[in-house]
């Protein structure tokens, strides 16, 4: 399809950004739907986010996902926010309608909709451990909660950002100092082994482990859970979901998850 006047803009804010998977995965959704779109990647350094998004809002793009390290400061430069995005103080994708700028977060729906319908789990009635305090451990806290687990378990460096944590599970969530057994553990720290948070995990046969982690595709922590008889996943499904839905947003139509998959390096999602 040719870009014209008339394509419209989406893309992916960072730093970095040229990793980003994001542009191959919502390009060929718009090419399998035959959408006049084209998302970009935009690398925006730390402290320019605001700037961003008023240039987004000038030049009539049509949205941003946001990465890091724009998360949180993107979610005072909007104009409205979702229940979501403001109970979590954070954003992941920018609407914009003319020159209004809605913020979403879309990071829960989409670690939800992988562990349903890539891995065929369950949240409700489990007991679920999450290692992190920031954006996405807390969207995937909420999250869990939100359908329905037994207990949100947090586990974090910092006691204070563990309990702001855990307070978005409301009675199902708590404060632990280690890690403890459960049917489902997820490391949701930048460091690449869970930052160490997770060393002492009991892992074993029943858990499922996921590192929200996609670049390597197989981290140390899911090579040490998978040796101890755990289902083991990295973050890509959660990647792909979390861009279905803010495909959704952008577009109004429902996303093709088929074709966002194809566009999926192959060998990046251990199982699948």
């Amino acid at each position: 399809m040719s870009i014209t006047a008339r394509t419209a803009v989406a893309g992916v804010i960072g730093d970095p950004v040229e990793h980003s998977l994001s542009p191959l995965i919502h390009n060929s959704a718009y090419a399998a739907l035959g959408l006049d779109w084209v998302y970009l990647g935009f690398h925006v350094p730390p402290g320019a986010a605001d700037e961003a998004v008023r240039a987004a809002k000038s030049l009539g793009l049509r949205g941003l996902s946001v990465t890091m390290p724009h998360k949180q400061q993107v979610a005072g430069y909007v104009d409205r926010l979702s229940a979501s995005a403001a109970e979590l103080g954070a954003v992941n994708m920018v609407l914009i309608r003319r020159d209004h700028a809605e913020g979403y977060n879309t990071d829960g729906d989409g670690f939800v909709g992988a562990l349903r319908e890539e891995l065929s789990f369950e949240p409700l009635g489990k007991r679920c451990l999450v290692a992190g305090t920031g954006g996405a451990a807390r969207a995937i806290v909420r999250a869990l909660a939100g359908e329905g687990a037994a207990e949100v378990a947090v586990l974090g460096r910092s006691v204070a950002r563990a309990e702001v944590a855990a307070a978005l599970a409301g009675r199902q969530g708590r404060v632990v100092s280690v890690p403890e057994d459960a049917d489902l553990i997820v490391s949701a720290t930048p460091a690449l082994d869970g930052g160490g948070l997770l060393a002492a995990a009991p892992f074993g046969r029943g858990q499922l482990v996921v590192d929200v982690v996609y670049d390597p595709p197989e981290t140390d922590l899911l090579r040490v859970a998978a040796a101890a008889g755990a289902r083991v996943a990295n973050g890509l499904g959660m990647l792909v979901h979390q861009a279905a839905a803010q495909f959704k947003l952008f577009t109004g139509e429902d996303a093709p998850l088929d074709a966002m998959w194809g566009a999926v390096p192959r060998g990046s999602q251990p199982g699948r």
